[in-house]
């Protein structure tokens, strides 16, 4: 299993980018792709992992996933 090119967290919220390669009219093209998460215990105290949130848990998940578009673009700047 591939790993993703970068983690962002914000609490327990965490973003991970991916890349995929495709090709488009015979160019190969990196498509970055975007998984949102958030970790919690369940009841016997293991750690699981969400797509779900509070309504107060909003704002830590907007701050990861601005943080981790702010940093694709910059990545993306350096290699260009």
């Amino acid at each position: 299993m591939t790993k993703p090119t970068m983690r962002i967290s914000n609490g327990r919220m965490t973003v991970a980018v991916w890349e995929n390669e495709r090709v488009v009219n015979g160019k190969k093209e990196l498509i970055k792709s975007v998984q949102l998460s958030k970790r919690y215990t369940d009841k016997e105290g293991n750690w699981k992992n969400t797509n779900s949130m509070n309504i107060n848990e909003i704002p830590k998940a907007i701050s990861a996933l601005q943080a981790a578009y702010d940093q694709a673009i910059k990545m993306e700047e350096i290699l260009s």
